[in-house]
């Protein structure tokens, strides 16, 4: 069964996805007025010999979030960009312009419709895999070289970690389970470390709960990997709530966490699905040009049993993407298309 199969890929799809924005500081701005945008105290700095601190980093990689929520991975990347002009010691900019190019990997060759949204990639590869492991791993050395320098290192840490939920991310999207645990593991370690160093790092938790709750919930796979690389045991019921943590508490991974208890919600094994909903309706709310979000609210609907709601949904996504040139916008018309061919075979919906 899929579900048993690839879902360890998820435990490392955690941290490093691209996370949001608290929801008090979503902008409702469209992503395109976002690019632009540099916070004064990060611009002074540029051309100067004065890095900008971390917060002044952040501070610009919520609006990165934000485009990145909003379904634009490229005005996402020319946000982070601008953090790696900034200070390109920083591993921030790095680390979020690889998880805006995960996005565009999984967005063009995923499935995007099905109930196991992160369990089918329909291509072993894509164009984008090489400028994603350059830059996945020049976030990996950048935090590593500061953790050694003893600079800020508690985050430091939190941010070589997220990068290794990064790469396990991308084994698991292609049905890599050893080097996925193996990333994952190594994700879980540094992300302890940095809680142990700074306990108010509450994005952490949006790992740790995923692993958590995906190890505790995958018993088959589990037990081999525990023999083959000694893989940390998990509990669902602490994966849970530390997912419901990072949503409340989070810094830059609020919006992500409600995503990741929304799946959870969604599975059979839980079928919480009126909780599943409601968050993917937040996020829908939040950042209505996403038609990932509208998607995933029709396919919820439909597990309900409100058919007629779900399909509405459906070709709502459809028609705001019939004119899309974006390569992102295409799949998801054709994700919506396809979702509603399973339901009328016998319709063309436009094509």
């Amino acid at each position: 069964m899929r579900d048993n199969r690839r879902w360890l890929g998820i435990v490392l799809l955690i941290v490093a996805s691209s996370a949001a924005a608290p929801a008090a500081e979503s902008p409702r701005a469209r992503p395109s007025r976002l690019a632009g945008r540099v916070p004064l105290a990060v611009a002074q700095t540029q051309g100067s010999e004065a890095a900008p601190r971390d917060a002044e980093l952040r501070e610009t990689a919520r609006r990165g979030i934000a485009a990145l929520m909003y379904g634009d991975p490229d005005g996402a990347i020319e946000i982070f960009q601008q953090i790696q002009k900034a200070d390109p010691q920083s591993p921030l900019g790095y680390l979020f312009e690889a998880d805006a190019t995960w996005w565009t990997i999984y967005l063009t060759t995923g499935n995007l419709v099905d109930p196991d949204v992160f369990d089918v990639a329909r291509s072993s590869t894509s164009p984008y895999d090489s400028h994603f492991e350059d830059m996945v791993n020049a976030a990996i050395r950048k935090a590593n070289a500061r953790v050694h320098a003893h600079q800020d290192e508690a985050r430091n840490y939190l941010y070589e970690g997220m990068a290794y939920g990064l790469k396990g991310r991308f084994y698991g999207l292609r049905d890599n389970d050893l080097p996925t645990a193996r990333a994952g593991k190594k994700m879980r370690a540094l992300l302890l470390t940095a809680l142990k160093m700074d306990p108010s790092l509450e994005d952490a938790y949006l790992g740790l709960g995923i692993y958590n709750y995906f190890v505790d919930t995958l018993p088959t796979i589990v037990k081999m990997l525990k023999f083959l690389i000694g893989l940390p045991a998990g509990g669902r019921e602490l994966g849970l709530e530390q997912l419901r943590r990072a949503t409340d508490k989070g810094d830059l991974v609020r919006d992500e966490a409600k995503f990741y208890l929304a799946k959870d919600f969604s599975r059979r094994s839980e079928a919480e699905f009126d909780e599943s909903l409601e968050l993917f309706q937040q996020l829908a709310h939040a950042y209505p040009d996403n038609m990932l979000w509208t998607l995933l609210s029709g396919s919820l609907e439909i597990r309900l049993g409100r058919a007629e709601q779900g399909e509405d949904l459906y070709r709502e996504a459809l028609a705001k993407t019939a004119r899309t040139k974006s390569e992102v916008g295409q799949a998801l018309h054709r994700e919506a298309r396809k979702a509603l061919l399973r339901r009328h075979p016998n319709d063309r919906f436009g094509d």
